[in-house]
């Protein structure tokens, strides 16, 4: 495996991309490709299985770009089908879960809230996290309609502002002191999320610690790239102006038949 090969990320959609930007922050002279499975978005309503077979198409598609390692930057394709990808595929994976271990740890009321898709919150990989801190409620809100409504654009809507309000009015009511956001479309709407939540709430998401293990998984099995520079490419198999506003019009996007 030569070093400088690709890093490769997917998500269903836009909405890994707030995964991407941390990765590329830390790592910036790491080529990367990224893929927005957004015709197929959202994931979190399909079955345990539609999930997995989605998950392994979009490795094929990076393995065949020569990828050195893979980062699957979906709460629901990590929590459903990780198992499964590692099992049949030798490159290593990375996922992403909800931060459920800072929040629950740092908590003062012993009360926390996450907002998720359906997927994440019914998978078997996320009730195990919750089982450990069973001294902690943990308030589950299934995010209905957010993804949808960034993958079209709509981030600032008035449509989704109601629907935030909806989901994390319960959630100010019950006391929690942590909000975790289980969706890596959700840090997009931490601005609107802002406005809604009292400032003592702390809003904790998983861009960070993803790129730090990233960081860690090349140093000790895969290898960092000599690259000086590099320039990240994009892929998807819907309509690209959604995912170029969200990366400001800085990059060449691909639309693919995928």
């Amino acid at each position: 495996m030569n070093n400088n090969q690709p890093i490769g990320i997917f998500d269903s959609g836009i909405g890994g991309t707030s995964i991407w930007k941390e990765i590329h922050q830390l790592l910036p002279n790491e080529k990367t490709i990224y893929l927005a499975d957004s015709r197929n978005a959202p994931y979190g309503q399909k079955s345990k299985q539609e999930i997995i077979d989605l998950s392994m198409k979009n490795t094929d598609f990076l393995l065949k770009m020569n990828c050195k390692l893979i980062v699957i930057a979906c709460n629901t394709a990590t929590t459903n089908a990780i198992q499964e990808l590692r099992s049949k595929y030798s490159v290593p994976f990375i996922g992403i879960e909800p931060a459920i271990k800072p929040a629950a740890t740092n908590s003062r009321t012993q009360i926390i809230g996450i907002l998720a898709t359906q997927g994440t919150l019914n998978s078997e990989l996320f009730n195990k996290t919750t089982e450990m801190f069973h001294d902690t409620k943990i308030i589950e809100q299934v995010g209905h309609g957010l993804v949808t409504l960034i993958e079209s654009g709509q981030i600032n809507s008035p449509e989704m502002s109601k629907l935030l309000h909806s989901y994390l009015t319960p959630m100010i009511e019950a006391n929690i002191d942590y909000l975790v956001l289980g969706c890596s479309h959700y840090p997009y709407l931490i601005p609107q999320i802002k406005k809604i939540l009292p400032p003592h709430i702390q809003i904790i998401d998983s861009g960070q610690a993803v790129a730090k293990q990233t960081q860690n998984i090349l140093r000790d099995q895969v290898g960092f790239s000599t690259a000086e520079e590099s320039t990240p490419i994009f892929y998807t198999n819907s309509d690209p102006k959604v995912l170029s506003e969200i990366l400001e019009n800085k990059y060449k996007i691909e639309e693919i038949d995928f």
